[in-house]
């Protein structure tokens, strides 16, 4: 989790340091339904790399939006889940959801 010192002053843009890319939105989208496997998470974001994938579990782990819990199985299993600050941005993934309902329905009218 990052300092105070290190967090920009304006509130907006300490959440969009947080979040702000493509990605952690769509993979925290996913993982407010359910844990994930980081196979899975591939799969249903299509067009991210590996190494995006990685990048980005790794960065909202250090963060503190995403546990990782690792499963002592043959094979190892490894579940990608939202912490409860992740959990705690779930009214902005849904208000970002209404917003883009609500564009989609209006650019379906022009």
């Amino acid at each position: 989790m990052k300092t105070k010192a290190e967090l920009p002053e304006c509130p907006v843009a300490t959440t969009v340091a947080m979040i702000g890319s493509k990605w952690k939105l769509l993979i925290i989208r996913n993982l407010l339904a359910r844990p994930w496997r980081f196979s899975e998470l591939q799969k249903s974001l299509e067009g991210i790399s590996q190494k995006v994938l990685t990048d980005s579990l790794r960065s909202m782990e250090a963060d503190g939006i995403v546990v990782r819990t690792v499963y002592a199985e043959v094979p190892p299993r490894v579940e990608y889940s939202l912490s409860e600050l992740g959990e705690s941005m779930r009214p902005i993934i849904g208000a970002m959801e209404a917003w883009g309902k609500s564009y989609q329905s209006m650019a379906g009218e022009a």
